[in-house]
């Protein structure tokens, strides 16, 4: 039997999802031979996930956090030291700033930026940035800058940090960028198909979670246009309308347009990575899960990744949720069995998150008694 669930957000993360499902198992089935196997979508908990698969070691640094303020922050580096993860949460995520300090039109990548910088100098190559969860919307040019790259106004002066100086931007150097940065292959894991403006680009779907008012969000998503254009003009590469180019308020457009970045569904990326297809191989049951389950989840998420891939593998596989919103139909068509919500009366949010492990354990050990007896 597989556990491969995601976090369940504010509440457990992927390991102690797997931990308390296992527990839910061995009540039924006190003899299973029980894998667990964290999973993650390509945002927060990706870098756990790599640890877990891989070792490696986990490196500090003091940087910037998303206003520019001192922030210790980690990322994680492979045991031979040539690949790297990067979560950009940790050192420029919405945690980091209170709700009444939040300024969408400055806050900024640099943070993120810093920890990949430190990563090419300890000799990484292979450098995976996980994207969400952010707090900004400078279409990356945070992070940019802080591996060699400038942004210029037309009088030839370096703007300033944040998304909304963007709409003076008129050209990029980036003659600055060190050969090891170039010679990095950079790949972005994302959890959204957003693109970098429009009705469902970057500022106007994340923009008002990191605190944008409704004119902010007018301004944000033209200086980010203004930005995708340079970039067009620039680099020859169009970022305005590329699925996934909107991910943490633009820095997968920005990675992409003036690196060169690579970019991938978080949720496979992190399969491959944990060797989920060898795990789910035979397996008779696969249990995965996430916070909330509804139709956007088969848009790449940790429980559609999943259960295509036990479908392939001809095991059935049931989801574990808070909440389970239909419809589901996109979901079975890829290969989820079914989907039972954990919550075991009318509770709150609050109560649902302070006992999440005992009604997953409940859940998990109720979905083996019917499926295995």
């Amino acid at each position: 039997m597989v556990v491969a669930p995601d976090s369940f957000k504010g509440s457990l993360d992927a390991a102690a999802v797997c931990a308390a499902v296992e527990e839910g198992v061995r009540r039924a089935r006190p003899d299973a031979e029980v894998l667990r196997v964290p999973m993650a979508d390509g945002g927060e908990g990706t870098l756990d996930c790599f640890l877990g698969a891989l070792g490696g070691t986990e490196v500090w640094l003091e940087c910037a956090d998303p206003l520019g303020r001192p922030v210790r922050a980690r990322y994680g580096l492979s045991g031979d030291g040539r690949s790297a993860v990067v979560e950009l949460a940790a050192a420029s995520g919405l945690p980091l700033v209170a709700e009444d300090e939040r300024d969408p039109l400055r806050a900024d990548t640099s943070g993120t930026g810093a920890l990949i910088a430190d990563a090419v100098r300890r000799g990484a190559r292979e450098v995976l940035v996980c994207l969400g969860g952010s707090a900004t919307s400078d279409g990356g040019t945070g992070l940019l800058r802080a591996l060699g790259v400038r942004f210029l106004d037309a009088g030839g002066r370096e703007l300033p940090p944040g998304g909304g100086p963007l709409a003076r931007l008129a050209d990029i150097d980036d003659s600055g960028v060190p050969e090891a940065v170039r010679a990095t292959r950079l790949r972005v894991a994302c959890d959204v198909t957003n693109p970098m403006v429009g009705p469902d680009g970057a500022a106007a779907v994340f923009g008002p979670q990191k605190g944008a008012t409704p004119e902010q969000v007018r301004e944000l998503d033209a200086a980010l246009g203004r930005l995708a254009d340079v970039i067009a003009a620039r680099f020859g590469v169009r970022v305005h309308d590329l699925p996934g180019a909107g991910a943490a308020g633009g820095a997968c457009g920005g990675l992409v347009g003036v690196l060169g970045a690579g970019t991938a569904p978080g949720g496979d990326l992190v399969a491959d990575l944990v060797g989920l297809d060898a795990a789910v191989a035979g397996a008779d049951l696969v249990i995965t899960g996430e916070g909330r389950l509804d139709a956007q989840s088969a848009a790449g998420k940790v429980v559609s990744v999943v259960a295509g891939r036990a479908a392939r593998a001809g095991a059935p596989v049931v989801a574990l949720a808070g909440a389970v919103a239909g419809p589901l139909a996109e979901l079975h068509a890829r290969g989820l069995t079914a989907a039972f919500s954990i919550a075991d009366g009318p509770r709150t949010l609050a109560e649902m998150t302070a006992d999440a492990g005992r009604l997953l354990a409940d859940a998990a050990e109720q979905a083996v008694r019917l499926r295995l007896g």
